[in-house]
């Protein structure tokens, strides 16, 4: 059986119930807006993030409707930051498809984003639960305030590890903690059970960011953006920093400041790359990965009870890190 299967294996039902209320959600009678949003339904994804919160819940105790408004909500929110960054980033591509500003224009992109964040505000309002609606709204600031911190940073000369981390938890990771959190909470799951499932989310999601930054280092199709598309973006991300840090080429260091005001060109980025592999900047973001990866494993050893659920987060954890697209 492959990871995906397992992962699905113990909430197959419910996230089946969770895929058909979400695309449900993402319909409207309007000609423009509903093409747009079909466009949007078909990217589909791996649905991770639900999943997760699915496991959580069935972790603690039972999948109900209230986990299911929440995975829906948040789901949706993160669908709109996904629209609104593409704007904020003028990306043409989204999962290997055009993205709504490149195949609509920026103004129906914002607006459509704008829809779809009220609708997940609709959603989560469905969950009756104080808790759950204040986390949601929490997390949508501190998505919005990831994305500012990650503009700020392109314009800070400085290098460092902890600024990239940083980021990441108020980007990936606040997605990820928020999945375990809420879909612990959604169980009624006890305070410190709580912390110990965001605990958990926080650590997968930077674990999945740093392989998502990684496959920007090596050519595919599959994964949906172009080699060195971060440092196009003017993002330095944690192989690169590593190898930066840890030698004194003036000329790496000098691209990677072209790299943050947006003057560097494609030749320059390959440089820049070889140079990031030659200095195992890709092993040692690899090593990290496996740390993060021991403290996820800690968690489902200590706090995970339930045999199938056991078994879909470790297969979870290992396709976090093994996962080739």
């Amino acid at each position: 059986m492959d990871y995906l299967s397992l992962i699905k294996q113990p909430i197959e039902k419910d996230l089946n119930d969770f895929i058909e209320l979400f695309n449900s959600s993402l319909t409207h009678e309007q000609t423009l807006l509903s093409e747009v949003l079909a466009h949007i339904r078909k990217r589909g994804g791996k649905r991770m993030r639900p999943i997760l919160m699915l496991l959580m819940a069935k972790n603690y105790g039972q999948v109900s409707s209230v986990t299911q408004y929440s995975a829906v909500g948040l789901e949706l929110l993160h669908t709109a930051s996904l629209v609104h960054d593409d704007v904020v980033d003028e990306s043409g591509e989204r999962r290997g498809q055009a993205s709504v500003n490149a195949s609509y224009d920026n103004k129906v992109a914002v607006l459509v984003g704008d829809y779809i964040l009220s609708t997940a505000l609709l959603n989560v309002a469905h969950t009756g639960n104080q808790r759950i609606i204040e986390y949601l709204a929490e997390l949508g600031r501190i998505l919005a305030a990831g994305e500012i911190l990650q503009l700020s940073n392109i314009n800070n000369q400085e290098i460092r590890e902890d600024v990239y981390y940083d980021v990441i938890k108020q980007k990936t990771a606040a997605l990820f903690e928020a999945c375990a959190a809420i879909g612990a909470i959604s169980a009624n799951a006890s305070d410190e059970e709580v912390q110990k499932a965001r605990q958990f989310g926080q650590n997968l999601g930077i674990m999945f960011q740093i392989r998502d930054d990684i496959f920007d280092y090596f050519d595919s199709k599959e994964i949906g953006k172009p080699t060195g598309n971060d440092m196009t973006e003017g993002k330095l991300t944690l192989p690169v920093i590593y190898a930066l840090n840890t030698t004194d080429f003036e000329a790496m260091h000098t691209l990677a400041k072209k790299v943050k005001a947006g003057t560097v060109n494609k030749d320059e980025i390959a440089v820049l790359v070889e140079f990031t592999k030659q200095q195992g900047g890709i092993e040692y973001a690899e090593q990290k990965m496996q740390d993060f990866s021991k403290l996820c494993m800690s968690y489902i050893d200590e706090c995970v009870t339930n045999k199938a659920v056991k078994e879909a987060l470790t297969a979870y954890v290992d396709y976090v890190v093994q996962r080739n697209y």
